[in-house]
């Protein structure tokens, strides 16, 4: 079997050349080339001591996985961070430096030490990369602190940290130089951790806006001063999938783009040389204003190009002695449709075996598990908005469903393992019609020659 051919290998989203893969690190964009860096295991297929593996694209889709950028050392495993570029050189390694935010987990460091947080530079754009000679540059706070996810806030002139502290808590730092930190304020995201994200949007307004995130997609939109965050929401969750997990942005995004890409944790692999993947890049607005705003996630537009053959279907009506059977016998599609209710109570999809089921009644989208996937978050469902029509978008790839219902306001990531079928895709509406409009599933190609 050829490389990145096998078969449960994903074929257009990010895996690891081999052994085992999860949260996205340093997300950056440079000269051209969208750096994605990972956690890894480069010893085995199961979790362990950490490594951050390394991969580029021109592309966001086509990735070149490079040589491991940071290796454990005396202070640990190179747990979860973020990168920028340094454009006004305030940490001294020059000009357009690019800085990476790690935490150094003690726990497999010899003997045990506390969690602290350090810098790595490169000033040759990300090829060679050097841990700064006086780390940490964050001591121990408390408990198992990590994850620094840093950004430039250009009013004040500082650097921002936002660190998982424990439980649902988090802090926000400031430094003027990227060494040096000092915490300012405290703030809980309730029933979430780890893995923090802090950037702005402009909502539909056009005010600037700044979303403040944790590991399971729990998140607040809010005012951010450079001094005090500011939240103006409730508690919202833009992951109501049950793979979703750990979502960073990358900085320094060309055109005002804000793009995000996940970790679909829990995926099961069999005998794979690899084990986890990454989810699609998707592309996040505001939508609303005031306190009525949220985040909308879309795959990126760069998805289109691995778009082949595709099959239409204007208008057609479901019922128990007609199901729509897609005219494909690909395994890999970008889906979308719109159906519309009438007094049907359900609507059931099985995608290569595996089931979706749409029931009306309860407002609720069910995907189950396959297999005993190990899940991160217990989402059983998704709650749909109570309509006459929904618009969905399936994103299917050997072993994961991407779901976007309502232009993205909805959006969810969930793994499987394919089953036995006759047909690939195949829509059921048992108890009553339903009409599906504008039904459109588009062949997609794989990255892999």
């Amino acid at each position: 079997m050829s490389e990145y051919k096998e078969l449960h290998r994903p074929q257009f989203h990010f895996t690891a050349r081999e052994n085992w893969l999860n949260d996205p690190n340093g997300l950056v964009f440079y000269n051209g080339l969208w750096h994605l860096f990972f956690q890894h295991n480069i010893e085995a297929p199961t979790w362990g001591k950490m490594w951050w593996g390394h991969a580029v694209s021109e592309d966001l889709l086509q990735w070149r996985q490079q040589k491991n950028a940071l290796y454990p050392d005396e202070m640990g495993s190179m747990f979860s961070g973020s990168a920028v570029v340094d454009h006004h050189n305030t940490a001294g390694f020059g000009a357009g430096a690019l800085l990476l935010f790690y935490t150094a987990a003690g726990m497999h460091a010899e003997p045990k030490a506390p969690f602290k947080q350090c810098l790595a530079f490169s000033q040759d754009g990300g090829q060679h990369w050097h841990k700064y000679n006086e780390n940490p540059i964050l001591d121990w706070i408390e408990a198992e602190n990590r994850d620094p996810k840093v950004i430039w806030h250009e009013r004040s002139g500082h650097w921002i940290m936002a660190l998982y502290l424990d439980a649902d808590r988090f802090c926000l730092l400031r430094s003027k130089n990227a060494k040096k930190w000092a915490p300012f304020q405290e703030i809980t995201l309730t029933g979430d951790s780890e893995c923090p994200d802090f950037f702005p949007l402009r909502d539909q307004d056009g005010h600037e806006r700044w979303i403040l995130a944790g590991g399971s997609g729990v998140y607040r939109v809010g005012r951010f001063d450079g001094q005090v965050f500011t939240p103006e929401t409730e508690m919202m969750n833009f992951e109501l999938g049950r793979n979703g997990y750990a979502a960073q942005s990358w900085s320094n995004a060309p055109n005002g783009r804000c793009v995000q890409i996940s970790w679909m944790a829990g995926g099961r692999y069999p005998e794979m040389p690899f084990n986890q993947q990454m989810s699609i890049p998707v592309e996040l607005t505001l939508v609303g204003s005031g306190t009525d705003v949220s985040l909308a996630r879309w795959p990126v537009e760069e998805l289109l190009s691995l778009r082949e053959r595709s099959h239409v279907i204007e208008t057609t009506t479901l019922d128990a002695e007609a199901p729509l059977i897609a005219p494909t016998k690909s395994k890999l599609f970008d889906l979308s449709f719109t159906v519309h209710k009438q007094a049907a109570p359900s609507l059931y999809m099985v995608v290569r075996g595996h089931p979706l089921w749409f029931d009306w009644v309860t407002g609720r989208l069910h995907i189950e598990p396959s297999g005993t996937h190990k899940v991160i978050t217990d989402r059983p469902f998704i709650q749909l908005p109570n309509t006459p029509s929904l618009s969905v978008r399936l994103i299917i790839d050997k072993t994961s469903i991407e779901v976007f219902i309502d232009g993205g306001k909805l959006s969810a990531s969930f793994c499987f393992l394919p089953d036995g079928y006759v047909y690939p895709l195949i829509l059921h509406s048992y108890s009553g019609p339903q009409i599906i409009e504008n039904f459109v599933v588009h062949e997609m190609r794989s990255i892999w020659p």
